[in-house]
């Protein structure tokens, strides 16, 4: 099922039937990783972090055991701070006896994100809004969005009524909200002001349209 990957998949299986299933979240990684002693970063460890999880991993009450490791990472074996002296691992973790706790596993270093620029025009017509809904792949592919051309490289020229700085994955972008007095072109619909939020903007579109509404209720005070 599309948004049901192994993590959640093994966590039902565990949690409500009771089977005998691997369930590695992050908080579970850093124990295990921690627990062995394993350095490098849990992305380029993955397969080995998991390997070793299934090792500890019994047939008896899988469910109640995947929930401690979670709660046990989330709780005592932190990213910062660990509280090793109240962890029942702590006699037998590597990453204890080390001295320097925080240290495994190792910290994924951070690439730089180029950044992006985009336009979104505002369209209003008697309380409402146009609106059309992005190409199916790519990304927001299918959702709900102001019009606009492609987001690329150059700033656009034209005047703004706000500015949205958003952080992807892969790249952050400033989007510029522009009005436009024209007719719209091409196929979308016109949302009530009032009853956006049953649009289905994702975050990106909906602090726009935030930011947007805030700067005409300044305007108007």
């Amino acid at each position: 099922m599309p948004g049901l990957g192994a993590y959640t998949a093994a966590a039902i299986a565990a949690i409500a039937f009771g089977e005998r299933a691997v369930v590695v979240d992050t908080n579970v990684a850093r124990v295990v990783a921690r627990y062995y002693g394993i350095e490098r970063t849990i992305e380029e460890s993955r397969n080995q972090v998991r390997g070793l999880a299934d090792s500890m991993t019994p047939s008896d009450r899988p469910g109640d055991y995947a929930q401690a490791m979670m709660d046990l990472g989330a709780t005592i074996c932190r990213p910062k701070r660990p509280l090793c002296g109240e962890c029942p691992l702590s006699p037998d973790c590597k990453a204890r006896s080390s001295g320097r706790p925080e240290a495994f596993p190792a910290t994924k270093i951070k690439r730089h994100r180029p950044h992006r620029h985009g336009l979104a025009w505002w369209v209003e017509r008697n309380d409402s809004i146009w609106l059309v809904r992005r190409p199916a792949k790519g990304m927001l592919g299918g959702m709900a969005a102001l019009p606009g051309p492609e987001w690329s490289d150059e700033a656009p020229t034209v005047s703004g009524l706000a500015t949205i700085s958003h952080g992807f994955t892969h790249f952050t972008l400033d989007l510029l909200i522009a009005p436009r007095t024209s007719p719209p072109e091409g196929e979308g619909w016109w949302q009530p002001i009032d009853r956006i939020g049953e649009a289905g903007l994702p975050t990106l579109y909906a602090r726009a349209v935030d930011a947007v509404l805030a700067r005409k209720d300044a305007l108007a005070a």
